[in-house]
């Protein structure tokens, strides 16, 4: 029984979903803007326990830097810059090469070709910030092409939807399972690969710690070891909300990467061109994802409510240490 209900479940939210990539292109900007405002609140207000971990990180990422009532209006904002980023993927048909440029702008792009080149190949390395998925969809139209990694859905009916809407730049996006393996064939073919650097890993698997806001965070390494395999620039990109529904790309310039660097170190170096961006506008990033599952056993501050020890993350943070 329970699992003709899961079937049902999942047929019911791919026909959901088969329903807004019809009718979100419809929308004109606006209300397509507005849908995206409108639906971020909502989850806010209804999704509790979404909610209760965005002010729990907000909380134990700046203290008393903000106030109750500034903790609830960013975790509003991020709930907002959430929905919006996928409503605006749903309408990513109405965009295309010849008219990208109304709504995404670019910074940093000048210095990029110069240093790296306008089609690379080099290492994207891109963050949980703004709209992350008009990102790869004005870096193709630019003539950026990368291979990128996705996570794959729970329900496997969502994924040619995603990958449809995600590819109609001309990228080409791979699951997690062998991914590292096809990051690097694509390198060594003179491609550019992108990944998304800011989502925990279990300390079992391949990872490093960072400091992430002032916490330990364990995190993927996979663009420390492309870039030491294959010598290629790691190029560190977020994404800014601008007013009216549109947005800017931010091309950092390429890291500059000490010789005999360690995957940590690079990782960290990484991580470090993003965090004053979110210190600064923390709203757009998001909040409601657990980034500190695992805190030290012998950790001196606070972390956030669902944070907990683990053997493996004390062993990762020693590792890390030497």
């Amino acid at each position: 029984m329970k699992s003709r209900w899961k079937l049902l479940r999942y047929e019911l939210e791919w026909l959901g979903l088969r329903l807004l990539a019809l009718l979100v292109p419809r929308l004109p900007r606006p209300l397509a803007v507005q849908f995206g405002r409108i639906a971020g609140a909502l989850a806010a207000h209804f999704d509790r326990p979404g909610r209760r971990v965005a002010l729990g990180n907000l909380e134990a990422a700046f203290g008393d830097r903000f106030s109750e009532a500034e903790r609830a209006k960013i975790t509003r904002e991020s709930f907002q810059q959430f929905a919006s980023t996928m409503i605006d993927l749903f309408w990513n048909p109405r965009i295309n090469a010849d008219n990208y440029r109304r709504l995404i702008e670019f910074e940093g792009w000048d210095e990029f070709c110069r240093t790296v080149g306008p089609t690379g190949p080099c290492i994207i390395a891109a963050c949980h910030y703004g709209n992350f998925e008009w990102f790869s969809l004005a870096a193709g139209y630019a003539g950026l092409i990368a291979t990128i990694v996705a996570q794959e859905f729970k329900n496997p009916k969502l994924d040619a939807i995603f990958n449809r809407l995600r590819e109609q730049s001309g990228h080409h996006f791979v699951t997690r399972e062998g991914a590292i393996v096809k990051l690097y064939k694509t390198l060594r073919r003179g491609g550019t690969a992108a990944i998304l650097v800011d989502l925990t890993l279990r300390p079992s698997q391949p990872t490093v710690a960072i400091d992430c806001l002032g916490m330990k965070m364990p995190v993927t390494f996979a663009h420390a070891w492309l870039h030491r395999r294959t010598g290629l620039p790691i190029v560190p990109v977020h994404q800014e909300p601008l007013p009216g529904g549109r947005c800017r790309v931010v091309f950092h310039p390429k890291l500059e990467i000490p010789s005999g660097a360690t995957d940590q170190e690079i990782a960290q170096l990484c991580w470090d061109q993003f965090e004053p961006v979110v210190r600064q506008n923390p709203s757009p990033w998001l909040w409601m994802y657990k980034y500190w599952r695992f805190r030290p056993t012998n950790a001196t501050r606070s972390y956030p409510f669902y944070a907990h020890p683990a053997p493996r993350f004390d062993e990762l943070l020693t590792q890390s240490s030497r």
